[in-house]
C-alpha cells in the first residue's frame, strides 16, 4: 500500500510555482599578517584592516595565530587569546582588541617579555576573519525571540 502510495506522489506533476525572492549570501572576510613582537614595538603591532575590507561596529573580528603546518600544507589555527605557560619564566598570552578602524594583537605576560625566545615573537602569523553582524533592535529573551516570527529558521 505504502508503496502504491509513494509511486503515485512521484508520478504528481504541476505547473511550477512563482519564482521565490532572492536569498542574501554575506560571507565574513580573511585575511592575514605576519608580525615580529619586541621591545621596539612593546610587543605589539597594530594592523589597519584592508581597503577591499568593510567593518562595521557591529561586526565581529576573530584573530587566530598559526600554531603549526602539519604534513607540509596544512595550516592550525588557534583563537585568540591564546595562553602559554613558559617553565621557569611564567605566563604569557596573545590577545587582541579592536575597534571598526584597525586592531591590536598584543603579547602579555607574568615576567618581563624580552626574555622570551624568538619562537614567540618572530614571524608570527596571524589570520584576521571579520563575521557581518548586525545590532539587535530588541532587549528580548531567548525564550522571546524564539517564540517571535521575527526569526527565520533554516533548515
Amino acid at each position: 500500500m505504502s508503496l502504491l502510495l509513494v509511486l503515485s506522489l512521484m508520478a504528481c506533476k504541476g505547473d511550477r510555482g512563482p519564482q521565490g525572492p532572492a536569498g542574501i549570501n554575506i560571507l565574513g572576510q580573511v585575511f592575514e599578517t605576519t608580525i615580529n613582537f619586541g621591545p621596539g614595538n612593546n610587543f605589539s603591532a597594530f594592523i589597519d584592516f584592508p581597503s577591499n575590507v568593510e567593518v562595521y561596529e557591529s561586526d565581529a573580528v576573530l584573530v587566530y595565530l598559526l600554531e603549526e603546518v602539519v604534513d607540509g600544507d596544512i595550516d592550525v589555527w588557534t583563537p585568540l587569546p591564546q595562553t602559554y605557560f613558559i617553565n621557569g619564566q611564567g605566563t604569557m598570552i596573545y590577545s587582541f582588541n579592536h575597534s571598526f578602524l584597525d586592531l591590536k594583537i598584543f603579547l602579555d605576560g607574568d615576567f618581563p617579555l624580552g626574555n622570551l625566545s624568538s619562537a614567540f615573537t618572530q614571524n608570527q602569523t596571524f589570520r584576521i576573519a571579520v563575521v557581518p553582524s548586525e545590532y539587535a533592535n530588541d532587549n528580548v529573551s531567548m525564550e522571546e525571540l524564539m517564540a517571535s516570527d521575527k526569526v527565520e529558521w533554516i533548515n
